[in-house]
């Protein structure tokens, strides 16, 4: 029986011609991403969704859909699709990186011109019969300085183009190095200095719980008066009511925004502004853009389904059929040790060495190399998945490297992730036992055993009497029930603990162990966890 996918979003013909030509039968129904009770109703029938922003693949979609192997997501974005539900449910979750990066960065120059040089007010004049010459007077971009915040592929272009233009740029992102600056062009600031001192801000980050209403009072308080703000990345990363008083109280001068917190934005008081220009989240839509990335989806999609091949998988690996099944238990444990790393580093990283000892060392270790990274880099950026690891590794300037060795302890394999910042090292080391499942084995060079799970807490402390019984305390008054207490220790006299809980850990609580004056360090962990 040929596998069946839908097509729920305006999406290029090119892609439903690829599905007809590999032989998958291919419903075409654009109107579907508006009517989520249309698309609850016959999900259950589809092998594949190919999707753009419209549709919102939720857990209760994802739940009904009893059929559905695969989710392609035409674009980087994938906010629009519960990544945690489609894994569970064993929903490969797939998009195409670098598609529209060029794309949606000439939107963001074109949204800076019209901002500075008012043209969409000027035209609206002319088009009521008017001449207002001396209304309209605009603003130069040559000599301003534009402050870019996230420096992807996105945030680069735009880069590129603003030099081109002769503005100064400086930039902020976590993780960009002096080395990755200096290639593209920019200023390393922090992102306090960057708000103070551009004329223009850009956003170019992804949606996620640390970058929400990244923009808020605060922010705009911090920023010059005669500054502009743009927003082509996503919504919600601006806090919509703190922009609007901004600006009515004359402490910005204008915003130029492509996307909204809710779309479409019916009501906004936004919208009511004369200094607010917008467009109907336009910066992917150019027919050259949409074709690459129609083309893409298509192609990825119609692999995976007729032959298991999968590519630019967010929840999943790009392994072939063949390894799968032997490298499965060390892929998990591979995007472990990466996510515990890039919870725990906050500066950015120089160098990534993953040493394989022993029988993992005869498998794909390239492959496992890029979980690694993913599981590292995603903590910051959900949108970087096992294909475009190494890209944007090598982009921000890490040196990564990879040792390989025969077995050298009591353990048959093992694989130790090391990395260093400009400041520290930090090490930590998994295997995979006889049952098949991951666990970490040392951290720190200090000897512990745990289980990985969902939700975890990771301390560390001086080796002295009475700290396990405070922990335990704590988070007993406080209802944290504890799943598993691992515990280690060096002969210097440290200790950690590594501890399973059965729900994330409030900051309160967080707060209340960190004051308790017991800890060096009080650490919440998340991972995602497969069955």
């Amino acid at each position: 029986m040929k596998p069946r996918v839908l097509v729920s979003d305006e999406l290029s013909t090119t892609a439903v011609d690829i599905f007809n030509d590999r032989g998958i039968d291919v419903d075409y129904q654009p109107e579907m991403g508006s009517d989520p009770d249309a698309l609850l109703r016959c999900i259950d029938r589809y092998d594949g969704l190919a999707i753009r922003s419209a549709t919102k693949a939720t857990k209760e979609l994802i739940d009904k859909a009893g059929a559905l192997r695969v989710i392609g997501r035409a674009g980087i974005g994938v906010d629009n699709v519960d990544i945690v539900a489609a894994t569970r449910r064993g929903i490969i979750v797939m998009n195409t990186p670098f598609g529209n990066s060029e794309t949606t960065a000439e939107h963001a120059i074109g949204m800076m011109f019209a901002l500075a040089r008012q043209i969409p007010a000027a035209h609206q004049s002319i088009l009521d019969g008017k001449w207002e010459k001396s209304r309209f007077m605009g603003s130069e971009l040559l000599g301003k300085t534009l402050g870019v915040i996230g420096c992807g592929n996105i945030g680069a272009a735009v880069c590129r183009r603003a030099n081109g233009l002769g503005m100064t740029v400086i930039g902020f992102d976590p993780y960009l190095n002096e080395d990755r600056a200096t290639r593209i062009g920019i200023e390393k600031v922090t992102f306090e200095d960057l708000l103070e001192r551009s004329d223009i801000v850009t956003l170019h980050v992804p949606m996620t719980e640390s970058t929400r209403n990244m923009i808020d009072a605060a922010a705009l308080a911090r920023m010059k008066t005669s500054a502009r703000l743009i927003n082509c990345a996503r919504g919600g990363l601006v806090d919509e009511e703190a922009l609007r008083e901004a600006l009515t109280d004359g402490k910005l001068a204008g915003a130029a925004l492509d996307v909204f917190a809710v779309e479409p934005p019916v009501g906004n008081p936004l919208l009511t502004l004369p200094q607010v220009i917008t467009t109907p989240h336009l910066g992917a839509s150019t027919t050259e853009a949409q074709e690459n990335v129609a083309l893409q989806v298509a192609m990825q999609m119609s692999d995976y389904l007729l032959s298991g091949a999968v590519s630019n998988a967010i929840n999943m690996p790009s392994i072939s059929a063949e390894d799968a099944r032997r490298m499965q238990p060390w892929v998990k444990l591979a995007n472990y040790l990466g996510s515990f790393v890039g919870q725990m580093t906050n500066e950015p990283i120089r160098e990534l060495n993953v040493l394989y000892d022993g029988t993992v060392a005869e498998l794909n270790t390239g492959a496992l190399n890029a979980v690694v990274i993913a599981g590292l880099l995603k903590v910051a950026n959900p949108e970087v998945n096992m294909v475009s690891a190494e890209d944007v590794a090598r982009e921000r300037g890490i040196i990564v490297s990879a040792t390989t060795q025969s077995k050298s302890g009591i353990f048959d394999a093992y694989m130790k992730l090391s990395i260093r910042t400009g400041t520290r090292e930090r090490s930590i080391v998994g295997t995979v036992f006889s049952d098949g499942r991951p666990r970490f084995i040392q951290i720190k060079g200090i000897y512990i055993e745990a289980d990985v799970t969902e939700h975890m807490l990771y301390t560390t402390n001086e080796d002295t009497p009475g700290v396990i019984g405070r922990l335990g305390t704590i988070l007993g008054e406080e209802g944290v029930n504890i799943a598993n207490f691992n515990l280690g220790r060096s002969d210097a006299g440290s200790a950690i603990a590594l501890l399973s809980v059965d729900a994330p850990i409030s900051d309160a609580v967080l707060t209340r162990l960190r004051q308790s004056g017991s800890f060096n360090q009080v650490m919440p962990l998340r991972f995602g966890i497969e069955d």
